[in-house]
């Protein structure tokens, strides 16, 4: 189970940062989606610091899993909070791709729990 939770914890952080570069520099494609469910400009830079502190999080945890465990669940939380903005929003087009990574973000908190 080890060697699952390194690589979806691996997998997940490489997602987070690609993710993580679109709101840090503003990328049209990400900025256009966000600004139709109602995310302010001035929250992108923070949105982009937390999925890099999540990435990071879970890479610490290969070493301590306690830190993997709760950047999992930051990261499922966060995906959570996504859906419900999206949801809201009633954009029911938009809401596929960050349910899809909450219950990914779920299998290495799964992991890491059953490996402590």
């Amino acid at each position: 189970m080890f060697i699952a939770y390194v690589v979806l914890a691996v997998l997940l952080s490489l997602l987070l940062l690609v993710s993580a570069r679109g709101d840090i520099t503003r990328d049209p494609k990400i900025t256009e989606g966000l600004k139709a469910v109602g995310v302010p400009d001035s929250w992108l830079l923070p949105l982009g610091l937390v999925k890099i502190a999540g990435a990071l999080g879970l890479l610490a945890g290969i070493a301590y899993r306690p830190l993997g465990i709760a950047a999992a669940i930051g990261v499922v939380l966060y995906f959570l909070g996504a859906v419900i903005t999206h949801v809201r929003a009633g954009d029911k087009k938009g809401v596929g791709t960050p349910a899809v990574i909450m219950i990914v973000s779920a299998a290495p908190l799964v992991l890491g729990l059953a490996t402590v």
